[in-house]
């Protein structure tokens, strides 16, 4: 079943990179008592994802943030190195970014893609959402190879 407005998100582990390597970071951490804004997406460092899809919550990080957001969020299923590097490459140092590795947060959501038909396996399709307080108020669903409603300015739009 797909996650829908107004669904508690369920509670699960990402990982991201701390200074003894990866460690796991609780889903209530992210989202317990704060409004977050939470982008998904197949892969890091595939062309949409690095070209237009990070790069627009990177450069309005900061109107993001003064509607009132706690923390601005980017998850993918790779691995916790992947999504450090890909981080640190696209100077997305507002946004938080998550390994979702093994999918199980993206699975439990009901949002989760198979293109093992291009050798990437299980992946996220991309989604955004403006979570307050661990509930999504507004979930913006991509159709598959689209990038139109999760898209930053999109998600400022909803906020």
């Amino acid at each position: 079943m797909t996650i829908k407005v107004g669904d508690k998100l369920p509670s699960a582990t990402f990982y991201i990179i701390g200074d003894n390597g990866p460690e796991p970071l609780a889903s209530e951490t992210v989202f317990a008592g704060k409004k977050v804004v939470f982008f998904a997406l197949p892969g890091a460092f595939t062309p949409t994802c690095s070209q237009a899809h990070v790069p627009g919550f990177v450069v309005n990080a900061d109107d993001i943030l003064a509607k009132g957001v706690d923390t601005i969020v980017c998850m993918s299923v790779n691995d916790p190195f992947v999504m450090k590097a890909w981080g640190e490459q696209s100077n997305a140092e507002q946004l938080l970014m998550l390994s979702d590795g093994n999918a199980e947060f993206t699975k439990a959501i009901g949002l989760d893609a198979d293109i093992s038909v291009v050798g990437m396996g299980v992946r996220c399709g991309r989604f955004a959402m403006i979570v307050d307080d661990g509930v999504v108020k507004h979930l913006a669903i991509e159709a598959p190879k689209a990038f139109e409603v999760s898209s930053a300015e999109a998600i400022m739009a909803a906020l």
